[in-house]
């Protein structure tokens, strides 16, 4: 009755009774069977049941629990003593076994054994533990018991192995096993092992996982080694136990060889396995890692890793059906959230064991850094740097070095960027502050393809992330546009835009923080401004949300403030902002209506809110004219980029065409009448008019008008009806017009063609003799007057150039030719009016920036009339040329110091007439021509010895191009390649800091992109090929006429170097358009086909689908073919570097690398036409870059530096003074200096590059390496001993940088060579130390020079010197101990001496002949010792040397 109450207290106490009693009463409530016996007391005489019954466990029958009276322990010791007291011990025990082993044959019996015993609580066992063991296994710790119990549990097993589970829910054998699991001791371990593997092999695979899983809490540590042999000889033969073995293994002390047998085993077997037990193997395969086979193990797994592959496609799918529908559910949702688990899971694993182990993260990141192809980087590479970048703040700088450089060489690309979001954006949400810090460091980088990827980061983290990571990628973006740093701006800011269009929903709800760099503005560029707006303006206009009015709001706020500032710095703002809305505004209707244009794709509300802006952006900028100008050029570029609402463009053609004609358009007839400086004159017209038919353009009288009412006040202005417009406007103004009549008429510009033939109202513009005598401001009047023509003319071209009617073609080449005789013009005003400012032409930057740089040369004439300057001048230039007051300030940057003008004007001297201001320093006050102006190359160029060569011909017209303005057209179409295609390394400007003006004058330019540059140039390449062919047959009669004289009639005539700069621009232009790095980038390799299609069908014309390597090569060999006729140095190099970009961009380099240092060669060896004063013309840079291009490429170094040091440099030394060298031209007193630095450079780089041998290398491999060394050395005595001759400073310097680096290579490189090499090559050791001797020597006397004449650029170098000399001492006594020579060597002093070998008198003089005679000594002694000792006769003589030229006794 006591149990009967007591018992569901005890079901409460542990969790396994509790489950063990449920199991057993369920069937009860069906089952009536055997009720009858249930809860009563096994009542036995047999001696098992009064034992226990003595010791405190009383037996019940049917399902109740085993009763214990006492403790376990207490249970355990009564009965072991009982049994080993007993009289019949040890007959007692088997009698004991026996009737247990009988009593368990009943199954209910057996079972209650197995299940935990009932505790009968006391007062004495109420604070004791709740769970009680099973009877089987109390009886387990008792020593004496447990073999023939443990035997009993084995051979009573096998029945239930294959039986199902019973009706009470039970699992006998696992319940067997639970029994021996966590035994404090163990008898007999070897047996229970061998049993337990037995028990194994027999049962089925589910049981078989159960007791492989149960090993490590069955054994103790001293089977480990046992257990682990048998479980990975199992592991070979069954692949189902994989899982479980392993994660045995992982528990057990294991041998490690048997843990790397095992892993080999199952990395063979990882590419095959279920996704499901990858965590448990790779976690296995971490774990068993060591610190000697880290790298190997990682790299194998990287490789073997494919998760690509594993993941489900389903899940994939899933995945991407996630991102647009949230919430819904697919029908295969527990497979993919099984598939997505083991991921995440997997991930854990790896993300534990990077995170605590130390060597597994360093291993990764080194397998990932070592993996050179780019086809062999996988998804997992990225994804494992990220991870281990989130979880070791240890590795974050290596990771970060590491993705730098695989980002330079290509092999992480945007693709595989992409596809690592897309498989594991689950895992990689996770670390999403962590990724985005990441590219936050990659974008301060300023290497722009690691930025760019930086910016791929944000954008995919934007697309595949959560809502809370897209606001913090938001949040990182407004940052770095906000920092002042324009690289980083400018990047963010295209990512904005690029997710704008990629998922504007998303966008749109994170709208409020990008309407927070609205308080930034200030420091932000125009271009980044007008990026800025669209971004907004998109968002806020795009859809009427009622979310988006708030941004409309602020907008509107900021512009309005903006346009109505006095600066014009937040003018600018304005009007950018103003126009960009406007755009959008309408933009939008046009997209979202009909095909076919119609009156209804714009309602008449928003029809007004365009017109209404607009108006209000003329309002606010007609008081000033670079606003208004500003207005006009954007206006324009609105319209060019994006197609407009016809309404709107209706409205501002037909205001645009009035105003224009009303401002600057006259009649020809009425010439205008007043006080004018000049007379003024209708010039420049292409047609013959009558007296009062035609129009003119009236730009002198506004060019005075405004003048005018600068000085004299505002009053005329407000006195006079007719609106004063500024001719600054003039250019902008007609820009937007024929935009305007092009975008409504569809490229006819029937409407305005009239303006250009009509003549321009100027005065006469050839100075003559009275260009002195006018005075400061007329000479400023008339540079203005010029400039303000050839904008006019710029864009008269830029409007006209695509006209194809013959006529109109040959109107455009004249304005073409109008533009060339002006800037000769302007040259000279300019050479007389120093301190000019130019009316501005670019309007889209602040004032402060533009200022022209003047500081160039000016011709001896000029100096002499030094009284013309002065302070009146400059602010009566800066009045009467600048429009706006803000250039007043800036003028005094453009007066030349003397100092600067000094160096130029010697290079200019002799030209006495000619005009020596560059326009180049004026480029940012010209207006920019378009693209589209170069289709005037495809007209055929006439030149003096080519009269034969075939002509573009439109209709019956020939179109000739002369070569002046082909060399206007190609030098402004080197300069915008070299603006887009070849970017300069980003700089950082500190914040509130103006930037840089390297975009001024480009922004039309870069409202496009490089690629659409470049798709541009590849159209031009047929005519420029024409044009380099026809120049190359121009210099190939030319040198034929003066029989190959460089010098020769004709050399420096004025179309001579017209035709050479020509060359030297197409040259320029083919290598700027070869060197952009966007060939490199899979989506232009179509690009790079047809230019290179273009070069080759020069050569073999009509031979379609010709491979890259092919085409390649031909290019290669028809841009070789121009060797022959380059006409300047200038063109040699750019001829060079193009062909060693084409040979960049092939897969077997080697074939051509030969035919470049040949060429190379050549042109250094060639005489090259003087420039003045009979002086080398030759640039010092482009010498340089030119003579390691050849040392570069040339297969044997070593001796084509012997070939220029002992052949170039011998021929040099014994000609006169102004003679250069016979077999190298180029290589003169001047520039020996040159060819020194470059050939010490490259021999050091060369030995540096050279590996040290081994001892293990072969003996031929041996002899080839000091036989190297052997022409090195000897190289290197030869331009040491240079120095002797040519000691000028530079040369001094250059010998003692590039000595020391050379005697460290030696140490590192050559010294482990002889180590090994000194027994068997004794002679050739000590004929290189012999040599080497000498060098050290002289670079000892070298230091002392230094010294004595006190040069701090000179002896800066000493001390590093000195150190590495006294290192070569050490290292060679060490090498001749490890010969067995340390007798050979000794210690002398060295005595000071300069260059010439002469005593410098620092010395006692006793002391010096002592050390001298005591040189001669040893040496006599060392050479004896010689005959004596063959063995040791070499390192003393070669470690004497060393020794006595590196001591110092200063």
């Amino acid at each position: 009755m006591v149990s009967k109450r007591r018992l569901p207290a005890s079901e409460d106490r542990g969790s396994l009774t509790e489950d063990a009693s449920k199991a057993r009463k369920q069937p009860l409530s069906k089952k009536t069977k055997k009720s009858h016996v249930h809860n009563e007391v096994e009542e036995n005489d047999s001696v098992f049941v009064k034992l226990l019954k003595t010791s405190g466990i009383t037996l019940k029958t049917g399902e109740s629990q085993n009763q214990l009276a006492v403790d376990q322990i207490v249970f355990q010791k009564k009965l072991f003593q009982t049994l080993r007291k007993h009289p019949s011990y040890p007959k007692i025990v088997e009698e004991f076994v026996s009737g247990l082993e009988s009593y368990i044959e009943d199954q209910d019996s057996f079972r209650n054994c197995l299940l935990s015993c009932e505790r009968l609580q006391d007062e004495e066992a109420s604070m004791g533990t709740s769970y009680c063991k099973s009877l089987i296994k109390l009886l387990l710790g008792i020593d004496i018991l447990q073999p023939a119990i443990i035997k009993i549990l084995f051979e009573k097993l096998p029945e239930f192995l294959f039986k199902n589970v019973n009706s009470d829910g039970l699992n006998m054998p696992r319940l067997i096993i639970n029994q021996l699991k966590w035994l404090d001791r163990v008898v007999d371990s070897k047996d229970l092992t061998t049993k337990i593997m037995q028990l194994i092999s027999i049962a089925p695979v589910y049981l078989q996982h159960d007791f492989v899983t149960s090993l490590p809490e069955i054994l103790g540590d001293s089977q480990h080694a046992d257990v682990g042999k048998e479980l990975s000889d199992l592991l070979t033969e069954n692949t189902l136990l994989t899982v479980p073995i392993l994660d045995v293994l992982s528990s057990l002390r294991l041998e490690p060889k048997l843990l790397t047998k095992v892993r080999k085993l199952v990395m063979g077997k990882l590419s095959s396995v279920m996704l499901d037990d990858l965590p448990v193997i790779i976690k296995f395969i971490l774990h068993s890692i060591t610190a000697t086979d880290a790298l190997e193990v990682i790299s194998e797994l990287r490789e073997n890793l494919d998760l690509q592959h594993c993941i489900l496609p389903s899940w994939l799918q899933a995945s991407q059906s996630k991102l647009k529908n949230k919430g819904q559910t697919s029908s295969s949702g527990n497979q993919e959230n099984s598939g997505q688990d083991c991921v995440i899971l997997l991930f854990d694993v790896i993300k534990s064991a990077v995170r605590y182990e130390k060597i597994v993260s360093e291993a990764w990141i080194k397998a990932i850094e070592n993996t050179t192809s780019v086809s062999e980087h996988k998804i997992l590479d990225l994804a494992m740097l990220f991870i281990i970048y989130s979880t070791n703040t240890q590795t974050k700088k290596y990771i970060e070095r590491v993705l730098r450089n695989k980002i330079r060489s290509g092999c992480f690309e945007e693709q595989l960027l992409q596809s690592t979001f897309y498989v594991h954006y689950v895992v990689l949400k996770d670390i999403c502050p962590t990724i985005l810090s990441l590219a936050q460091s990659l974008l301060h980088s300023l290497d722009q393809s690691i930025i760019l990827f930086g910016s791929l980061v944000y954008k995919y983290a934007f697309i595949f992330f959560d809502a809370y990571c897209q606001q913090e990628v938001i949040g990182a973006l407004v940052t770095h546009i906000c920092s002042g740093n324009e690289a980083e701006a400018d990047t963010a800011l295209d990512v904005l835009l690029e997710l704008v269009v990629l998922n504007p929903s998303a966008m749109r709800l994170n709208a409020v923080f990008v309407k927070g760099i609205l308080d930034y503005l200030d420091n932000m560029s125009p271009q980044q401004i007008r990026k800025l707006f669209y971004i907004l303006s998109t968002l806020a206009f795009s859809k009427q949300h009622e979310a988006s009015s708030h941004i409309q709001d602020d907008m509107h706020l900021v512009i309005r403030k903006q346009l109505s500032s006095t600066m014009f710095k937040y003018k600018l703002i304005g009007i950018i902002g103003a126009v960009t809305m406007a755009g959008i505004i309408a933009a939008d209707r046009s997209r979202s209506s009909s095909l076919t244009p119609g009156r209804g794709d714009l309602s008449s509300e928003q029809c007004t809110q365009v017109t209404s802006l607009l108006q209000l952006v003329h309002s606010c900028s007609e008081q000033s004219p670079q606003a208004s100008a500003l207005y006009y050029d954007e206006f324009a570029n609105l319209i060019q980029g994006r197609k407009l609402a016809p309404k709107v463009l209706e409205w501002a053609g037909q205001t645009i065409f009035n105003d224009f004609q009303d401002a600057f358009v006259v009649d020809i007839c009425v010439v205008p009448e007043g006080d004018y400086p000049f007379p003024v004159k209708a010039l420049y017209g292409l047609e013959d008019y009558d007296s009062c038919d035609g129009i003119a353009i009236n730009l002198l009288p506004l060019l005075f008008s405004q003048d005018f009412v600068k000085d004299g006040g505002r009053l005329t202005s407000q006195e006079s009806d007719q609106k004063l417009v500024s001719p600054l406007c003039l250019a902008p103004y007609f820009r937007l017009l024929r935009l305007c009549v092009d975008r409504q008429h569809n490229g006819n510009l029937e409407e305005i063609d009239g303006l250009l033939d009509c003549p321009i109202f100027l005065t006469d513009l050839e100075p003559g003799e009275r260009l002195e005598s006018m005075s400061v401001t007329e000479r400023s009047f008339t540079c203005s007057l010029i400039f303000l023509t050839l904008n006019w003319f710029r864009e008269v071209v830029n409007a006209f150039c695509r006209q194809t009617l013959p006529e109109m073609k040959v109107k455009v080449l004249t304005r073409l030719k109008h533009i060339v005789e002006l800037q000769q013009l302007l040259e000279k005003h300019l050479a007389v009016t120093p301190d000019y400012v130019p009316p501005l032409a670019n309007f889209d930057l602040e004032t402060s920036e533009v200022t022209p740089h003047t500081s160039t040369a000016v011709s001896a004439k000029i100096r002499i009339q030094g009284n013309l300057g002065g302070r009146k001048r400059k602010a009566d230039s800066s009045k009467i040329s600048s429009p706006d007051p803000l250039s007043k300030e800036d003028n005094s940057e453009c007066d030349p110091a003397p100092s600067d003008r000094s160096p130029l004007e010697k290079e200019f001297r002799g030209k006495e007439e000619k005009t020596s201001v560059s326009l180049q320093n004026y480029h940012a006050f010209f207006r920019e021509l378009d693209l589209e102006v170069f289709s005037i190359l495809h007209c055929g160029l006439v030149a003096k010895f080519i009269l034969d060569t075939e002509m573009h011909t439109e209709a019956t017209e020939v179109v000739q191009l002369q070569p002046p303005e082909l060399l206007f057209l190609l030098e402004d179409l080197a300069q915008k390649l070299e603006n887009m295609l070849t970017p300069s390394v980003t700089r950082r400007f500190p914040f509130l800091k103006s930037k840089g003006n390297r975009n001024i004058g480009f922004s039309h330019l870069h409202q496009r992109s490089a690629s659409e540059i470049a798709h541009s140039v590849v159209q031009l390449l047929s005519p420029m090929c024409n044009h380099l062919e026809n120049i190359h047959n121009y210099f190939q009669c030319l040198t034929a006429k003066n029989h190959g004289v460089v010098d020769g009639p004709g050399i420096k005539g004025q179309e001579y170097h017209i035709m050479s700069s020509c060359y030297q621009r197409l040259l320029q232009i083919l290598h700027g358009l070869f060197a952009w790095n966007g060939f490199f980038q899979p989506e232009h390799t179509n690009l790079l086909y047809s230019a290179l299609e273009v070069l080759t069908n020069r050569l073999k014309p009509g031979e379609p689908d010709q491979a890259l390597e092919e085409l390649l090569s031909q290019s290669f060999h028809y841009l070789q073919n121009f060797h022959l006729s380059v006409p300047s140095f200038q063109c040699a190099l750019y001829l060079i570097r193009l062909l060693m970009v084409i040979l960049e961009k092939s897969t077997a380099p080697t074939q051509n690398k030969g035919k470049i240092a040949s060429l190379a060669r050549q042109f250094l060896c060639r005489v090259w036409p003087s420039g003045e004063k009979e002086k080398s013309d030759i640039p010092n840079d482009q010498l340089e870059a030119l003579l390691s291009i050849y040392l570069e490429h040339t297969d044997g170094v070593l001796k084509a530096i012997e070939e220029i040091a002992g052949v170039g440099v011998p021929e040099l030394i014994n000609s006169p003074k102004e003679v250069s060298s016979s077999t190298f031209p180029t290589l003169t007193r001047h520039t020996f200096v040159i060819f020194f630095r470059v050939m010490m450079a490259e021999l050091e780089k060369t030995v540096k590059g050279l590996q040290a041998g081994t001892a293990a290398d072969s003996e031929r491999i041996h002899e080839e390496k000091l036989l190297y060394w052997n022409m090195a050395v000897r190289d290197f005595s030869i331009l040491i001993n240079l120095i002797k001759v040519f000691d000028s400073r530079p040369v001094l310097h250059v010998c003692l940088k590039y000595g020391r680096l050379f005697v460290e290579a030696f140490l590192k490189q050559c010294m482990p060579l002889l180590d090994f090499s000194f027994r068997k090559h004794r002679e050739d050791v000590l004929s290189l130390l012999e040599t080497f001797q000498l060098n050290t020597r002289l670079l000892h006397h070298l230091c002392g020079h230094s010294k004595i004449h006190q040069d701090t650029k000179l002896t800066r170098h000493v001390p590093l010197l000195k150190k590495t000399l006294e290192l070569l001492v050490c290292r060679v006594k060490a090498m001749l101990i490890l010969n067995n020579c340390r007798e050979a060597f000794w210690l002398g002093n060295l005595k000071n001496r300069d260059l010439q070998g002469e005593e410098i008198i620092s010395q006692n003089s006793q002391e010096s002949a002592a050390d001298e005679s005591e040189d001669d000594a040893s040496s006599q002694v060392s050479k004896s010792k010689g005959a004596e000792d063959s063995g040791e006769d070499e390192a003393s003589d070669g470690a004497k040397e060393q020794e006595s030229d590196e001591s110092d006794d200063d």
